[in-house]
Parts: structure tokens; C-alpha cells; sequence
């Protein structure tokens, strides 16, 4: 398939879930994406349109931020590390937004580690 068209479904399925997937104050948005080198995760409020936490493999205060990449690995401890971010906010529950992509790897890895920690989906 090719690379044009498969951006063009990714970003179908993308608006698709967006319709559906809303973010409050009790209840934000965790919006994860992936590049081919990074992950970021980021919790967002729709109705005030404001992001209240966020963690990726390019934070500071990630940890071991050198050896963190775009795996499931690395989406395993970004999972865990976005769970603490948010519950530093006070965010027990979430409303999961894959972004598009599709619900297995290193997107799963991530949802997991997330519901491992603490967070509720």
C-alpha cells in the first residue's frame, strides 16, 4: 500500500475517534502518539482546551531518558511514568485516545502499564 494512502486512512480513523472521544476536568483525554523515534502521551482537557500533564521519551524527568525509544519496551515505562505524571495532577481516570493508531504493540503496551499503575480507562 502506499505511504500516501495509508496516512490518509491513519488520519481517517483518527478523526473517527475524535468525534466519538472528549476530555473533562474530571475525566481528560489521554492522548498518546508516536513518531518513529519518540512517544508522547499527553492529558487534556477539551472543555477548557488545556493540557493538565504530559510525559514522552524526551522529558527530563523521564527515566533512563537515553535509552528510551519508540518500543513496546519504551512504551511500558512511558505508560508507567504518564500514570504517575497524571496522578501528580489528581487524575484517577482517563478517556483513552490511541490517536489513531491501532489497538495492539506498543499502543497496548502502553494502555496496560497505564491501567497497571493506577489510571482507569
Amino acid at each position: 500500500m502506499r505511504t500516501d494512502k495509508k496516512q490518509k486512512l491513519r488520519q481517517l480513523r483518527a478523526w473517527r475517534i475524535r468525534k466519538k472521544v472528549t476530555g473533562t476536568k474530571e475525566r481528560p483525554r489521554m492522548s498518546v502518539r508516536f513518531s518513529n523515534e519518540h512517544i508522547y502521551v499527553q492529558f487534556i482537557d477539551d472543555e477548557a482546551r488545556l493540557t493538565v500533564a504530559s510525559a514522552c521519551t524526551t522529558a527530563k524527568n523521564a527515566p533512563d531518558r537515553d535509552k528510551l525509544a519508540a518500543n513496546v519496551s519504551s512504551a511500558k515505562k512511558i505508560g508507567a511514568f504518564a500514570a504517575e505524571a497524571a496522578k501528580s495532577k489528581g487524575i484517577s481516570s482517563v478517556v483513552f485516545d490511541r490517536s489513531g493508531a491501532r489497538y495492539h504493540g506498543k499502543v497496548k503496551a502502553l494502555a496496560d502499564a497505564a491501567r497497571e499503575a493506577g489510571l482507569q480507562f
